[in-house]
């Protein structure tokens, strides 16, 4: 078992001092990519009752600026994500290319595997955090340090964020 103590460590000192919500998920950005790796790396923001979503961090701003709202998108996606509150999980860019319209950027970006994980605060979900990274990347066992050591941590950044 990997001992995550040094990149939780330097979460806890960068989130402690974020002012701003770029700032709260770069933590959290540098985190994932420690303890599970992502080459792209976004949160989406929801508001389930305006039906809208908005990108609000990107570690890729020229293929993923953050910019204004856009409708929620029903379908399986949703269904799983938002609907049972599960993480999605894809990890051919074929199995990508079933559920997200940008899958020819995606691959481009030498991403073939995604984990799309619902925030939940409140028993509302606010948002998601989405990793990508090369085929086959999120096995069972980094699925599992997802759940044990990001979704706190992601939960934070969100209410950081939020001021």
């Amino acid at each position: 078992m990997t001992d995550h103590t040094p990149a939780l460590a330097a979460f806890d000192a960068a989130i402690s001092k974020a002012k701003s919500a770029e700032e709260a998920f770069r933590a959290l950005q540098d985190l994932a990519r420690a303890v599970v790796g992502a080459k792209l790396f976004t949160v989406m923001l929801v508001d389930m009752e305006a039906e809208l979503s908005r990108r609000a961090y990107t570690s890729d701003p020229v293929s993923y600026p953050t910019s204004g709202t856009k409708p929620l998108n029903y379908g399986p996606w949703f269904d799983i994500v938002h609907g049972k509150r599960e993480f999605f999980v894809a990890n051919t860019i074929e199995d990508i290319a079933k559920v997200l319209f940008d899958h020819e950027l995606i691959n481009s970006l030498g991403c073939q595997s995604v984990v799309n994980v619902p925030l939940i605060l409140k028993d509302e979900l606010v948002g998601c955090m989405n990793l990508l990274d090369v085929a086959g990347h999120y096995t069972p066992e980094r699925l599992q340090t997802i759940r044990d050591v990001l979704l706190i941590p992601a939960k934070l950044a969100v209410l950081a964020a939020r001021g």
